[in-house]
C-alpha cells in the first residue's frame, strides 16, 4: 500500500471524521432552514438532527471499531504464540489499513523467528549424534572388553570430545547466519588424510549396534565405503569444520540410501582455482527423481522414498543436506545432484583462495 506521507489522505480517518462534522453541520442547517420556512418549533428540529447525526456517527464508528476489534483478538492471539492469524482489513486505504498491515507484517516476523527457533534446536541435535556415537562406541568397546584403554583409543575419544565441543560452537553460528557475521576459519590442509579421517569416523559410528548417524539410526555394516582422491597429494582451501560437516552428512544420506552390500564413493578432484576442490559422493542406491532434486536440500525434506534402502535404516530428521548446503554455500561454492547412470551422484564444489578482484 502506498502512503501518501503525513498530509490529509482522501480515504484517511481524519478524512472520515472531518466528513462527518461536516455533514451533520449541512444536516443541521438544513433543518433550521426548513424550521425557519414551516414555522416548526425549534425542539423537533433539534431532536430530528440529533437523531440524524448519532445515526450517521454510529455508521461511521462501526466502520472504525470493527477493524480494531478484530486486530485486538489478533494481538491477543500472537502474544499467546498462535502466529498463524492475520488480521483481513490490510487492504483498507487509511491508517487502520496501515495498523493491519503492520501487525500482519510482525506476525510473519514472528513466525518465522519460532521457526527458525525450532530449527536451530533441531540442528543442534542433529549434528551432536555423530560425535557422541563415535564417543559411546569407543568408550563401550573399552567397557565390554573389546579393545584396551591404550593412548590411540583415548585419542580417538579425544578427538571426538573436542569436535563435540566445536560442533556446539559451530551450530550455534545458525542463529547468527541471517546477519552475515558467520566466518570461515579456512586453511591449507592435504585431502586425501583429512577424508579418510572422516570416513574412518563413519565406518567408526557404523560399527556400534543401533547407534544414531548423522541424521537417522542405522546399522549399515554391510555398505562398503571407498575413497578416490586424484592426485594422492591433493591439497586445498578450506574451512576444514564446515567441510567435515558436509562430507559426513553426504557420506551418512548415501549409506542410509544404500542396498545391501553396496558402495559408496567419495572422489576428490582439484577443482578449476587455486587450492580449489571438487567433490562428489556416489551411491548405488534408488537415485532421487529429477522432479525431487531441486528440493533435496530444503530442511526437512526426507524425499519421497517409501523406506529406507538396507536394513535397520529410518528416514532421519531430513537435515543432513540441508546443513551440507548451508556449509557450502558459507564457503561460497555449489552443491547439487548430478545425473548418474545408477544411484545418487551428488557434487560439491569449493572455491578454494579468494582471487583478489582487479
Amino acid at each position: 500500500m502506498t502512503r501518501t506521507g503525513s498530509g490529509l489522505r482522501p480515504f484517511s480517518v481524519k478524512a472520515k471524521l472531518g466528513t462527518l462534522v461536516v455533514v451533520s453541520v449541512f444536516i443541521t442547517t438544513g433543518l433550521l432552514m426548513v424550521a425557519l420556512r414551516t414555522r416548526t418549533e425549534l425542539r423537533f428540529i433539534t431532536v430530528f438532527s440529533v437523531i440524524a447525526t448519532l445515526l450517521i456517527t454510529q455508521f461511521v464508528a462501526h466502520g472504525l471499531t470493527a477493524p480494531l476489534d478484530e486486530m485486538t483478538t489478533v494481538a491477543r492471539s500472537i502474544s499467546h504464540g498462535d502466529y498463524t492469524r492475520r488480521v483481513s482489513g490490510a487492504g483498507r486505504r487509511d491508517e487502520l489499513g496501515d495498523l493491519a498491515q503492520t501487525i500482519n507484517l510482525m506476525a510473519d516476523d514472528l513466525e518465522a523467528v519460532d521457526r527458525h527457533r525450532k530449527e536451530l534446536v533441531a540442528n543442534v541435535s542433529h549434528e551432536l549424534r555423530t560425535p557422541i556415537a563415535a564417543l559411546r562406541a569407543v568408550l563401550e568397546n573399552v567397557v565390554d572388553g573389546v579393545s584396551s584403554a591404550d593412548p590411540e583409543t583415548m585419542r580417538t575419544a579425544l578427538r571426538q570430545t573436542e569436535r563435540l565441543g566445536r560442533l556446539v560452537e559451530t551450530l550455534l553460528d545458525l542463529s547468527r547466519l541471517d546477519n552475515g557475521v558467520v566466518t570461515l576459519k579456512a586453511r591449507r590442509f592435504e585431502v586425501w588424510p583429512y577424508l579418510s579421517g572422516v570416513l574412518k569416523e563413519a565406518n567408526l559410528a557404523a560399527s556400534h549396534r543401533r547407534l544414531p548417524s548423522g541424521s537417522g539410526n542405522h546399522t549399515r555394516k554391510d555398505v562398503h565405503l571407498h575413497l578416490d582422491v586424484s592426485p594422492p597429494e591433493l591439497t586445498a582451501h578450506a574451512d576444514a569444520e564446515r567441510l567435515h560437516q558436509v562430507v559426513a552428512n553426504l557420506i551418512d544420506n548415501a549409506v542410509k540410501h544404500s542396498p545391501p552390500h553396496g558402495r559408496v564413493t567419495v572422489l576428490a578432484r582439484r577443482g578449476a582455482g587455486p587450492e580449489s576442490l571438487a567433490l562428489e559422493v556416489l551411491d548405488e542406491g534408488p537415485g532421487i527423481p529429477e522432479a525431487e532434486r531441486h528440493r533435496v536440500f530444503e530442511r526437512f525434506n526426507r524425499g519421497e522414498v517409501p523406506s529406507p534402502h538396507g536394513p535397520g535404516s529410518d528416514g532421519g530428521t531430513g537435515l543432513g543436506l540441508a546443513i551440507a548446503r548451508w556449509a557450502v554455500d558459507l564457503h561460497g561454492g555449489r552443491i547439487g545432484v548430478a545425473e548418474s547412470a545408477r544411484g545418487c551422484r551428488i557434487q560439491v564444489t569449493l572455491p578454494g583462495i579468494p582471487q583478489p578482484r582487479g
